[in-house]
């Protein structure tokens, strides 16, 4: 069996960044998390941590953690399943892993009643709804808004509804860009904006509708779902972006669309452990109950307003 206070200081070390800091976290000196580590490093006959600033785990050390925050979450929901909260007052820590245009939309407004009346305090972890639900599969997350469909194992899914994402701009860089047309010619000259290496719902439009991936037009990289709109805001670019998070601005004109063939939809799912806290039961309720009528609802605006 792995040594418990020998995975303890390891599990702090990777998740804190120094020996310092997870000895502090622990109550021990810093040689002591240094001994600790050493002696499961020899146990296992690998390198677990790379001493630098921050400290790094190896792919060793990488296995290790995921194993380890695993058993911490498991272990988590035995005890809720045991003792339940120790008072009416204490709350609940349940970790999920979330596209960040769910955030910015409508995931707060769906959950929020359940987590006051719940007593719930999140954790959540932002990735690509392609790469979410392997925040699950891992042990890093209890459940996941993802676009992958497949159950995983000993895990459940539920089809949440569709994300209609719409590509727009001001109608400013409109002009500046595109006055003589959407082409091939004028998307390759025109910046996009895109929110980071691993999205490539622009690529996929661009791709199928004229032949071009990222190497062949300019573009910023908008990590940030709020600030991606106000990228686009600022006449800085055009992009994909999800018609809930911009409906204000189509009505006022403040925006566009473009290409209505590049509308692109997700279809987005929840999973979650077959086995779950009743804390979790309540939040996946609400998540399956407020996606389903707003990730499907019918929008009366046109948003392809005919340009002049």
């Amino acid at each position: 069996m792995l040594p418990h206070k020998s995975c303890e200081a390891f599990l702090s070390v990777a998740e804190y960044g120094s020996f310092e800091a997870a000895a502090l976290k622990l109550c021990i000196t810093a040689s002591a998390v240094t001994l600790r580590i050493q002696a499961l490093e020899k146990q296992l006959g690998q390198i677990l941590i790379l001493r630098e600033r921050p400290c790094r785990v190896t792919l060793a050390g990488q296995l290790l953690l995921e194993h380890l925050q695993h058993q911490r979450l498991l272990e988590d929901h035995l005890l809720q399943q045991l003792q339940g909260k120790k008072s009416a007052r204490a709350f609940y820590k349940i970790n999920i892993g979330t596209n960040a245009d769910s955030l910015a939309t409508w995931l707060l407004p769906a959950i929020s009643k359940t987590l006051i009346h719940e007593h719930i305090t999140l954790n959540i972890i932002i990735d690509d709804q392609s790469k979410t639900h392997q925040l699950l599969e891992t042990g890093l997350v209890n459940a996941c808004i993802s676009a992958e469909k497949m159950n995983i194992k000993g895990c459940v899914s539920h089809h949440l509804g569709c994300m209609e994402y719409m590509m727009v701009c001001t109608p400013l860089f409109y002009q500046t860009y595109f006055n003589s047309g959407v082409s091939r010619d004028t998307i390759s000259t025109a910046p996009a904006i895109i929110f980071n290496a691993k999205d490539h719902l622009h690529e996929d439009v661009t791709l199928t509708l004229f032949g071009l991936n990222k190497q062949q037009y300019p573009y910023h990289f908008i990590p940030s779902s709020t600030s991606f709109v106000d990228a686009i805001e600022q006449h800085l670019g055009y992009g994909l972006v999800p018609t809930i998070q911009i409906e204000t601005q189509l009505k006022a004109g403040h925006l566009i669309g473009i290409l209505p063939n590049a509308k692109k939809n997700v279809h987005l799912y929840w999973h979650h452990w077959k086995k779950q806290s009743d804390s979790l039961t309540e939040l996946s309720n609400s998540i399956i109950e407020y996606a389903q009528i707003w990730l499907k609802l019918n929008h009366s605006f046109d948003p392809h307003t005919p340009l002049t």
